[in-house]
């Protein structure tokens, strides 16, 4: 046994809102909370779907289940919660490889207890990570949406690198609300009003946003894209992507996989830089940012830059909202992965990777270690905002 070759455990944090003792829909009704893990306790997420189940004032969940896990206490919990009475409905994914007997267990299982089961649409896999929670309040009924990249999984939770929002937004409410009535055959929605979702409008929306860039670029203004996914391989996608970078926008991807893109080429995407982080935790969240001539949006969801995810599967991309989120977004978690100079590659105008290139008297910098601890959420790592300015300023104009 040789411990100096092992990492250390990882202390996850409960962000400093979700630990009061008041209801967790009372903390999302005052603010967005956004979880980042395995750095946030994934019990976070665990406490919002359990506590609907008890919550007497709450009238409906609605749950896409891709992949779970054996023994998870979520899909218990919307057992326990259909048995006190609430209108329940889950959409198992059946075709999610690997899992496929898991989920058919599962699936039989809750609706034996009188869950709404549905196996989603014909020849659309069902990846998206979404709960809706309806709860009759003082004021009418209010809605409250978990979005996530990564799966509804206590286990995997611990191992990939995935980001999750809740909010009280209404508007996130009405479309998750259209949502779930398109994938139950009740609707055929066709517009929504936060939320790109595939295949209905997230392709448009995505080569919309890289065209508004490129236009506030050839307008002479600064235009900057970063995009975090798994894979980016779709052709509408990368030539739109090669157009904004002709007219001089600023491009950073982080793919951890197949990327088909080729940065630096003259003449083609001077300004694109590619790189992939590769380290303890698999690298699975999905984030996409657009300056948008100062009025920054940023974009978390279950979809890769790819055909399959774009065209052949229902996927969920949502707007964070609330600026202080917005900021941990951009200022830690891009920023440490643009500065990370252990665990990245860089990939070169011929496809291949290699170390990126240290400055004199650079120090190492691991992303993943950044997170740890005081960059973990964004209520802890506002503390440290002065150390992260001075980061991001040397990787960002």
């Amino acid at each position: 046994d040789k411990p100096e070759l092992k990492d250390k455990p990882l202390k996850a944090t409960v962000p400093a809102q979700l630990r009061k003792k008041e209801s967790i829909f009372d903390t999302i009704r005052k603010q967005d909370q956004l979880l980042h893990h395995p750095y946030s306790s994934f019990e976070s997420v665990i406490d919002f779907i359990q506590e609907a189940a008890h919550d007497p004032k709450v009238l409906a969940i609605k749950m896409c289940l891709y992949r779970t896990g054996q023994n998870s206490p979520i899909p218990r919990a919307l057992i326990e919660a259909s048995e006190r009475g609430k209108q329940v409905t889950a959409v198992v994914e059946i075709k999610a490889r690997f899992d496929e007997e898991n989920n058919i267990e599962w699936a039989k299982r809750l609706a034996e207890s009188g869950v709404h089961v549905v196996y989603g649409l014909v020849d659309l896999k069902t990846h998206s990570k979404v709960t809706l929670v309806v709860r009759r309040e003082d004021d009418g009924l209010q809605t409250y949406t978990h979005i996530a990249t990564g799966n509804y999984n206590p286990s995997t939770s611990k191992l990939y690198t995935d980001l999750g929002l809740l909010t009280n937004d209404s508007l996130i409410g009405d479309d998750a609300t259209d949502l779930f009535n398109f994938l139950t055959g009740f609707s055929m929605q066709k517009e929504y009003s936060r939320l790109m979702i595939a295949p209905v409008n997230l392709r448009r929306r995505m080569i919309q946003l890289i065209e508004r860039e490129t236009v506030h670029a050839t307008e002479g203004k600064t235009a900057h894209i970063i995009a975090k996914v798994n894979r980016l391989t779709d052709l509408e996608v990368i030539e739109a992507l090669y157009v904004a970078s002709q007219a001089g926008v600023k491009i950073d991807l982080i793919v951890r996989g197949a990327c088909m893109v080729r940065p630096g080429v003259s003449g083609l995407s001077q300004t694109i830089n590619v790189r992939s982080v590769v380290g303890r935790f698999l690298e699975h969240s999905r984030i996409f940012y657009f300056l948008n001539g100062g009025e920054e949006e940023i974009y978390i969801g279950s979809a890769d830059w790819m055909t399959r995810n774009l065209d052949r599967r229902v996927e969920v991309v949502a707007p964070v909202l609330e600026p202080q989120l917005k900021k941990y977004l951009k200022d830690t978690v891009l920023m440490a992965y643009l500065r990370d100079n252990v665990k990245a590659r860089v990939m070169n105008s011929d496809g291949v990777y290699e170390l990126p290139q240290m400055a004199i008297g650079e120090e190492p910098f691991n992303s993943q270690s950044y997170f740890e601890g005081a960059n973990s959420s964004p209520s802890v790592a506002s503390v440290h905002s002065i150390k992260k300015r001075r980061l991001w300023a040397k990787e960002m104009p």
